[in-house]
């Protein structure tokens, strides 16, 4: 294996994975090792990998054949796509291990895991052999020391770890897309689980919601403080703050909607008002909208605002004001890529398109998925019976409420995972 010796796991995480044609098979998550019956340190027996559609793999340590700070390369292109399940005897180095409370011999200082080294012997054996110890000072404003020491000096890695450290684990996390983090956490015991999701500011907090399942998303929330659950309310958006608020009781909904700023309540609750399954119900009430006096140039900087989803960013909604939903009376539209090839003085009135009819709040969904299937769109208007612009459904929207409610567990073609599926019919 051409690979350094020693290994810091919690480097590795995030760690493209690839095949020996160099095409990319996942990234890594965490580090598999077996506790052995005697007092030497666990083998390192191989990693897990998450693939396309958040599927988490095993991968033997023997067919691996390089690892370093950039990359993973696997020695055969055939893989075990058995869904990872720890077994008995097994540990997963970063999620059980990081943060976890212990004491180094001789002398007893207390300390947290920052991080373990898995280290490869002459006859090619993995095993847990060093780990980097943070030194408790008992001072807010004084990091302790780092001690690197060797697996047997560290009294207090064996059973259940200490879940109240949080902050070694959220470093691993932080640089993770929210899908990717949201991911993580349901692989999480409840209890870190919700440490975690309490340690994240109110906007991350938000964004890794949205990617959750409604049940983890809803356990989530209740148990953070009533006015803590609002601030995150908040910073979703106004559709995907309904999503969750409907799941839970009409008295819960009431209470949180109380507790969060008026402007940022009210489009939420006109969006609980609408049918289920309904143009209404799935639409955002914040698209991109201008005046038809804005140019082109002020068009194209509101597209290239980076918190803007790049569903809502590919067209532009013209009315007349007020700007905000419900809006003056409904004008057209204009895509990003006309905005690209007309000059920047132009007025959005002079090129805006209004051939397609918009949708109505109560429109079903089938319809939508027709229409927008019918002419391309990844985005259309919602107006109602005064022709004003109460919001926008994109393809996004469409999507989240057509797949199945377990879609995140399912592949790519819809259909739940097999048992033991392999790459070429072999196994892993």
């Amino acid at each position: 294996m051409s690979t350094p010796t020693r290994i810091y796991i919690a480097r590795l995480a995030g760690v493209a994975v690839f095949d020996p044609n160099g095409d990319q098979v996942g990234r890594v998550r965490d580090a598999v090792a077996r506790l052995r019956p005697t007092q030497r340190p666990p083998e390192v027996v191989g990693l897990v990998a998450e693939m396309p559609m958040r599927r988490r793999i095993f991968l033997s340590i023997n067919r691996i054949t390089s690892i370093d700070a950039d990359a993973v390369v696997l020695g055969s292109g055939t893989l075990n796509l058995r869904r990872f399940e720890k077994r008995p005897n097994e540990l997963l180095v970063l999620q059980e291990l990081l943060d976890r409370r212990v004491q180094l011999d001789p002398g007893g200082q207390a300390g947290s895991v920052v991080d373990v080294a898995m280290e490869c012997s002459r006859g090619g054996e993995w095993s847990l052999a060093r780990v980097a110890v943070r030194e408790h000072t008992g001072r807010l404003t004084r990091r302790g020391h780092l001690h690197q020491v060797e697996w047997e000096r560290v009294r207090g890695l064996s059973g259940i770890a200490d879940s109240r450290g949080t902050a070694n684990l959220l470093s691993v996390l932080e640089d993770m897309r929210p899908a990717d983090l949201a991911n993580a956490l349901q692989d999480l015991p409840d209890t870190r689980r919700n440490e975690i999701a309490a340690a994240l500011d109110d906007e991350r907090l938000a964004d890794v919601l949205s990617e959750l399942p409604e049940h983890d998303q809803v356990e989530i929330l209740a148990a953070l403080d009533r006015e803590r659950a609002a601030d995150v309310l908040e910073e979703m958006d106004p559709d995907d703050a309904a999503d969750l608020l409907s799941e839970l009781p009409p008295p819960e909904q009431d209470v949180l909607l109380d507790l969060m700023q008026p402007d940022e309540a009210d489009p939420v609750r006109q969006l609980l008002k609408y049918t289920p399954g309904t143009a209404g119900s799935v639409m955002t009430s914040e698209p991109v909208i201008l005046p038809p006096d804005a140019t082109v140039a002020e068009a194209l900087a509101r597209i290239r605002e980076p918190q803007l989803s790049p569903a809502i960013a590919a067209q532009v909604f013209v009315s007349r004001a007020p700007m905000t939903t419900p809006t003056g009376r409904y004008l057209g539209m204009v895509h990003f890529q006309r905005l690209l090839r007309e000059p920047p003085a132009d007025l959005l009135g002079g090129i805006v398109v209004n051939d397609i009819d918009p949708l109505r709040p109560t429109t079903p969904l089938p319809e939508i998925t027709r229409r927008m299937a019918t002419y391309d769109l990844v985005a259309m208007p919602v107006i109602d019976r005064n022709n004003r612009l109460v919001g926008a459904v994109t393809v996004d929207d469409v999507l989240d409420h057509l797949l199945p409610r377990d879609w995140r567990d399912r592949d790519a073609a819809g259909r739940p995972f097999p048992a033991e599926p392999t790459l070429d019919g072999a196994d892993g």
